[in-house]
């Protein structure tokens, strides 16, 4: 008997402990999900191309950098203001400008030809455009990227392009309040494509307290491939709220499939531009009933009643009972008896007569 419960509990036990390893991979994927990147304030000017020669690779290399921070402060003005600006000297630039990120770059020995993105520090570089740092934005609204690819739609249960632009795209410049989730921990479980067709508003609002959210929004991405190696076409959609309201699309391509994280940074861009505009016109508005109004409760008039007066607290307007002595509550109980008449006295006798 000892020896069958002993075959059992060999043959369960690995089994429960290669179950227990699957919920957990299932919730603490390695790779499921992106972080968002700090979303400053800073001016950003992407894709700005040099190709620049210099007496070595690291000549070449900086005079690259120096003629990108004047190539992209002369695309922010024009940005800003619509027209050519005054140039700046280096050290200038140099002072206002907070960092390069390089997208594509190619070093030789005395040449350099690379695609950059300059970031200029609001506080210094604002002060020389002449813009405030006040924009009015939405209400927190949750993104929620779905792709699909190959008739599969993913959100976090795997890292895609279109969550790695939305995690790296920069918000601060937007009017619109993205709540950018990670995916990490269980949220690649309570997250998914399937919440788009969920229509229970107690669910709804179950989801975005956790997150501190308002509504939802939902950019879909559709990635085709036209054949192995070939062009690439990608249809984006965005919708809004928990009913998947409709409110725009459009189509770009790529020759290929190495262009698809520049296609999807681009779509980003259009789609954060499609939020905005239907923030502008109105359409884009909070669901009223994901908000759990107050109820309301009509004041009523209650009629005054007087007070009574505590125990040990003397009331001056109430006069005390009068004392009653012990002959009084002794005939309170017991009546007085009627009183007795006194027999009437006997008439005079008369004498006799003669």
């Amino acid at each position: 008997m000892g020896g069958k419960w002993f075959r059992i509990a060999a043959i369960g036990l690995p089994l429960a402990l290669i179950g227990g390893g699957i919920v957990v991979a299932q919730i603490e994927g390695s790779k499921r999900g992106i972080a968002p990147i700090a979303s400053s304030g800073d001016f950003e000017v992407t894709g700005v191309a040099v190709n620049i020669s210099g007496k070595n690779a690291f000549d070449a290399r900086q005079k690259g950098w120096e003629e990108a921070q004047r190539l992209a402060w002369a695309a922010l003005w024009r940005k800003t203001h619509g027209g050519a600006g005054s140039t700046l000297s280096d050290s200038t630039l140099d002072g206002i400008v907070a960092a390069i990120v390089v997208e594509n770059e190619q070093i030789g020995p005395r040449r350099y030809v690379a695609k950059l993105s300059v970031l200029f520090d609001r506080a210094r570089a604002g002060q020389l455009l002449g813009v405030s740092g006040v924009t009015i934005k939405s209400a927190p609204l949750l993104l929620l990227p779905v792709t699909y690819s190959a008739g599969a739609p993913t959100v976090f249960e795997q890292r895609t392009s279109w969550q790695r632009s939305w995690a790296k795209f920069r918000t601060a410049e937007s009017r619109i309040d993205y709540v950018r989730p990670s995916g990490a921990g269980g949220e690649s479980l309570l997250l998914n494509a399937g919440q788009m067709d969920r229509r229970s508003r107690i669910w709804w609002r179950t989801i975005l307290d956790q997150f501190g959210a308002a509504d939802v929004i939902i950019p879909i991405a559709r990635i085709e491939r036209q054949w192995p190696g070939g062009p690439v076409i990608g249809r984006f959609s965005a919708r809004y709220g928990p009913d998947n309201k409709f409110l725009g699309s459009f189509t770009l391509k790529t020759s290929s499939s190495a262009g698809i994280p520049a296609m999807m940074d681009q779509a980003v861009v259009r789609m954060d531009q499609l939020f905005q505009s239907a923030l502008s016109a109105g359409t884009l508005r909070a669901d009223a009933s994901l908000v759990l109004e107050p109820e309301v409760v009509e004041e009523e008039e209650l009629e005054t009643e007087e007070e009574v007066p505590l125990e040990g607290v003397v009331d001056p307007n109430i006069e005390a009972p009068a004392v009653q002595s012990l002959e009084d509550v002794v005939r309170s109980i017991a009546p007085e008896p009627a009183p007795q008449r006194e027999p009437a006295a006997p008439a005079p006798a008369q004498p006799p007569r003669p």
